[in-house]
């Protein structure tokens, strides 16, 4: 391993990762095809940005200690032990029915305007009404964004209708 060189853990984010080991951007596009969204130049510059590689294997559908590995292990790291797990609700909660949809928004438009949706979703859930539910389209995971909500105390509920299309459910019960 050279010297000052990342040290790849799942808190690593994917840019900062492939910019550090140009190398490693193939290896994971052939390590889960999902990534090869990473070639887009908008996606590059927001959601690689800010993703980190355990947010990437909740995207990719892989597991993070997996996938960790395999990076390590290509750039001449030592292994870890694989226990990390992915922490995105894939389960439908008993707090959800489709009755207490109360606002919608498709980042779809957004993402491709090269727009990021954070700021819109994070204002629109400080601003939902308790035990409401909001609706969040979008054509990836958006791992990031979840972990944001997820620090104001929203709940989540993914729902992956095909690889290009997430459905994410958010409620806030604190208020």
């Amino acid at each position: 391993m050279k010297k000052n060189q990342l040290i790849i853990s799942p808190k690593t984010k994917v840019l900062h990762l492939i910019e550090t080991y140009p190398e490693l951007e193939n290896v994971l596009i052939n390590y889960v095809p999902a990534f090869k969204k990473l070639k887009n130049p908008i996606l590059r510059r927001t959601v690689a940005k800010i993703a980190t590689l355990q947010q990437a294997a909740s995207i990719g559908n892989v597991n993070v200690g997996d996938l960790i590995n395999h990076l390590r292990k290509e750039v001449g790291q030592d292994l870890i032990k694989n226990e990390i797990e992915n922490t995105y609700n894939t389960l439908q909660p008993e707090w959800f029915d489709t009755a207490k949809i109360v606002q919608e928004l498709d980042v779809r438009d957004m993402l491709a305007a090269g727009e990021h949706p954070v700021n819109q979703v994070m204002a629109d859930l400080k601003k939902l009404p308790a035990n409401s539910i909001y609706k969040m389209i979008a054509p990836f995971l958006p791992a990031p964004l979840i972990d944001k909500a997820s620090s104001i105390d929203a709940k989540h509920w993914v729902v992956k209708e095909r690889e290009d299309l997430f459905i994410i459910y958010f409620i806030m019960t604190g208020k």
